[in-house]
């Protein structure tokens, strides 16, 4: 029986790869979105180290030029939770973009696996029709040769 190969069996390779780098680049948005949620996370944890420091020292004798060094730290580390929050919305995206192009590779790739198994099926139902008309032509000599002795 011969075997069975597609003709298309590069295209459905390059979808596979298409999904698999795909993948990798979800896998690496996430990973980047991640690092910004965190970096975000600690900026806030030290904001409020900060505030806390300042109210402390507020109450005790402090200069006013130290109370000002402090409000003038906490104003930065706003824009910097401000910059920040700009890098988290953008790395979400990024990951959202990434999503939806992989649903778009996995389906291309399942598209193209749907088709090779449906040429798999045909090439599998002609060889079957051609094994029978075989077995089919094997019975009729062998009925010939029974007859004619």
């Amino acid at each position: 029986m011969a075997a069975f190969r597609y003709a298309y069996q590069k295209i459905v390779d390059l979808k596979s790869s298409e999904k698999t780098q795909a993948e990798w680049q979800l896998s690496s948005a996430i990973g980047v979105l991640q690092a910004e949620e965190l970096s975000l996370s600690e900026l806030r944890l030290k904001r409020a180290e900060w505030e806390n420091k300042q109210h402390e020292s507020s109450n005790e004798a402090v200069s006013l030029a130290e109370l000002q060094l402090m409000q003038h730290y906490l104003e930065y580390l706003d824009s910097c939770i401000a910059s920040k929050l700009t890098d988290v919305r953008q790395a979400e995206r990024k990951v959202e973009y990434n999503r939806t192009n992989l649903a778009d590779r996995m389906k291309d790739e399942k598209v193209w696996l749907k088709a090779k198994e449906h040429a798999k099926d045909r090439f599998r139902h002609v060889m079957q029709i051609k094994d029978q008309n075989e077995l089919d032509e094997m019975a009729t000599n062998r009925f010939k040769v029974s007859r004619s002795s």
